[in-house]
């Protein structure tokens, strides 16, 4: 594909962009509202709750594993090439996934779909870098980080559909029309493109970040589900992780051509808005992970109503991520971003207060207020990150930024669930000692319900009557442990206002290192779509 075609084509290249993103990123929260339908042993795999955790979890440590990975090696061997070999995978791997026989088969085959979207993931925003222009690059990225928070939200809303007129399989099956679309357009609208100058592979630099991430990701995720640092596993990989991604940022500083340029850090534009994605997401992710238990278990609604009271964030962010490119225009970068990150602090400060009965609209309104200030701050954020760094290095810093925001959801929903289980297990245990003597219930099976409230609802309808006695203690119990995240992620989320403000440059993002550099005008622009062409 010529440079004047990919300038004309960009358009319906970036909706074909859209396509993959809404596959990958829903396909992460679609199984959220699906858990209950999974345990069930007739109506879906019989999966415990250990087995649940990692249905999520396998897929999380795969995706954000090989994200960097596979960012370079888009850069390398080609953007379009490693986007469509994603999708073949992902494809695969959800067919086998909605015919999953047990929770064994269901963990494995959700590892390979995490593979088949890492794959994807980092090619979508380098292929934006690549394709749009400098003036037009900031509008395409709010439309990206837009598809990013509408996947996000009709994740749940689907699932909810689709699990009430489909058996529980079809949640995973539903990708595989959109794989073959996706599959289908890539050929016509994207053109290939990789860097030209790409010098001698940096097979060691890559080797140590995928141990590196792979161990620091397993010791979070398992530190969160069993709210512990104390075993041996857990800080084994913790401490492991984090030796093997520093000896991997030392062996990159001191190497001609390294996978990650450290030296991308020195420039505010790119270090900064890491910082403040990183605690963005961190602080964020584990409320509105918790949330949903609180549709379900607290309020009680189905899984279909608790995905549609999602939406309003999707609307939020359909909005407001398009319109954040004009906003740093009239106010500024920082002035933006502050006020974006200030907007999500008002929310924690809310859901501190949330209880069984208040009122649903309050509730809508702070959670599309939440969504739309994440909006105008990930994205001007997002389009420092890729504006700062030479074209060639587009998948490495989109590997980079997408890298940063699954380790801090990771850690996110951990640490927060432990702030939530532990505070959890403790204001329960009482009660549920009570019920077990009460109902001769074995002791094992109380403690076992103890550890969440969907435990313990489940608890309660095997008991009938005499389960009623839990109910309104585990929901008090699960409100209090939310409480007390929301106060935990309002401190993460003032952190971030204060790298805002204090470190955040205050002009717009400026152009990216090499930008007109042999960039050709195509129709009086300046078309980076073959800067960096094959065909």
């Amino acid at each position: 594909m010529d440079q004047r075609t990919a300038y004309r084509r960009r358009w319906g290249g970036l909706a074909v962009l859209v396509i993959c993103l809404l596959v990958v990123v829903a396909d992460n929260t679609i199984l959220n509202v699906a858990l209950r339908t999974l345990s069930d042993p007739v109506d879906g795999v019989g999966a415990s709750q250990a087995q649940l955790a990692w249905a999520i979890n396998s897929y999380t440590l795969v995706f954000a594993g090989l994200l960097f990975t596979f960012g370079v090696l888009g850069d390398r061997w080609g953007r379009r090439r490693l986007l469509a070999c994603g999708l073949l995978v992902f494809g695969a791997a959800s067919a086998l996934s909605a015919y999953s026989q047990n929770p064994e088969q269901l963990i494995a085959a959700r590892a390979v779909m995490g593979f088949g979207a890492s794959m994807v993931m980092p090619q979508t925003l380098s292929v934006i870098t690549n394709v749009f222009p400098s003036e037009e690059r900031g509008r395409a990225i709010g439309i990206w980080a837009g598809a990013v928070g509408l996947a996000m939200a009709i994740g749940p809303s689907a699932g909810g559909l689709l699990l009430e007129n489909f058996w529980w399989g079809s949640i995973f099956l539903v990708n595989v029309p959109f794989v073959l679309v996706g599959l289908a357009l890539m050929f016509v609208l994207i053109p290939e493109s990789k860097d030209p100058n790409a010098g001698r592979p940096d097979v060691v630099g890559v080797a140590l970040s995928i141990p590196g991430l792979v161990l620091l990701i397993y010791g979070i995720i398992t530190a969160g589900e069993r709210a512990s640092l104390a075993d041996w596993d857990v800080y084994g990989a913790l401490v492991l992780g984090v030796a093997v991604i520093a000896l991997f940022l030392v062996h990159e500083s001191r190497i001609p051509n390294p996978s990650l340029d450290v030296r991308f850090f020195r420039d505010p534009r790119f270090s900064v808005s890491i910082a403040t994605i990183m605690v963005l997401f961190f602080s964020m992710a584990g409320i509105i992970f918790f949330l949903s238990f609180y549709w379900q278990s607290v309020r009680e609604f189905t899984p279909l109503v608790a995905g549609l009271l999602v939406l309003p964030a999707a609307i939020g962010q359909m909005i407001f991520a398009p319109l954040s490119t004009t906003l740093v225009r009239w106010v500024g970068a920082r002035a933006l971003a502050a006020t974006g990150v200030a907007i999500v602090c008002c929310s924690f400060v809310f859901y501190t207060q949330i209880g069984q009965d208040t009122p649903l609209p309050l509730i809508i309104m702070f959670f599309f207020l939440q969504a739309s200030a994440m909006a105008v701050v990930l994205t001007p954020a997002t389009d420092a990150i890729m504006s700062s760094v030479p074209p060639g290095k587009a998948g490495s810093a989109s590997a980079v930024q997408n890298t940063v925001r699954q380790v801090a959801t990771a850690m996110g929903v951990a640490v927060l669930g432990a702030v939530i289980s532990f505070h959890y297990r403790s204001a329960m245990a009482p009660t549920l000692d009570t019920v077990a003597a009460e109902t001769d219930t074995d002791p094992a099976r109380v403690r076992a319900a103890g550890e969440s409230i969907e435990g313990t609802m489940a608890l309660a309808r095997e008991l009938g009557a005499q389960g009623r006695a839990l109910v309104d203690p585990a929901k008090e119990a699960f409100l209090a442990g939310l409480h007390l995240a929301a106060m935990v992620s309002l401190g993460f989320g003032l952190v971030g206002l204060l790298v805002v403000l204090v470190w955040m440059p205050r002009g717009a993002p400026g152009p990216r290192r090499g930008d007109g550099d042999d960039a050709p005008a195509v129709g009086g622009r300046d078309s980076a779509a073959g800067r960096e062409s094959g065909s």
